[in-house]
């Protein structure tokens, strides 16, 4: 049974948890996370209100903003501070112009729940069946008959990497440090299993220690281009 969302006291109507925010709106941003919904909060983005526990409760404008600010970020590859300067305006009672309105928008790769064969894979990745050959064999890419937004994200990615001579069989360090980020997340959730957690609070814990792990993982790389100046 789904869980009840709470009455704001606010008188705004019903509120919801970070759970039920992400069941909303994962359908259209994947990657948005519960560590992602704070951070955006952080930066004066969203203003959740919170209980007497600390607990965060979203409204209705609350996920409508949501939307529109991972929207801007995504669409238009606005960088937050900027989208934040907007919203700060609107909310000042300005019209601000929409921070780049002018500029091309971005294609999105597949619409929620789209599925692809071989060759629709092939074709809107841009990539040779070599490649996907190579990237299959090196445990990049299931061996399947369909594919999924993963798949033609990793396949359009080996394009690219191909480019400046990145091979498939050079990631395999990446498979194999990805099995291991899994094993660390699935301890993690072990050790905290003590308390009770719904399949949802699992899920939810895990996204958002995958997105810690792959923090770590950007920051050390950043460490290392900087070493090389």
């Amino acid at each position: 049974m789904a869980a009840t969302a709470a009455a704001s006291p606010r008188g705004q109507g019903r509120t919801l948890s970070i759970g039920q925010v992400l069941q909303r709106l994962n359908v259209e941003f994947p990657e948005l996370s519960p560590s992602k919904l704070r951070f955006l909060e952080d930066k004066n983005l969203v203003h959740p209100e919170r209980t007497p526990k600390g607990y965060r409760k979203f409204s209705a404008s609350d996920v409508a903003r949501l939307r529109e600010v991972l929207t801007m970020q995504r669409d238009l590859y606005l960088p937050l501070k900027v989208i934040a300067e907007y919203f700060d305006a609107l909310d000042r009672g300005l019209e601000p112009e929409l921070p780049g309105s002018r500029a091309p928008q971005r294609q999105t790769m597949l619409a929620a729940g789209t599925v692809l064969d071989r060759a629709q894979l092939l074709e809107r990745s841009g990539a040779k069946p070599a490649l996907l050959e190579q990237a299959v064999s090196a445990g990049l890419i299931p061996a399947a008959s369909r594919y999924q937004d993963d798949e033609l994200t990793m396949l359009s990615t080996l394009v690219e990497l191909e480019k400046v001579g990145i091979e498939p069989r050079h990631l395999r360090p990446f498979r194999a440090a990805a099995h291991h980020e899994f094993g660390l997340i699935e301890q993690a959730l072990s050790t905290s299993s003590r308390r009770s957690r719904s399949g949802g609070e699992t899920l939810e814990r895990a996204n958002e220690l995958a997105e810690h792990l792959e923090s770590v993982r950007r920051s050390l790389i950043r460490q290392a281009v900087r070493g090389r100046r």
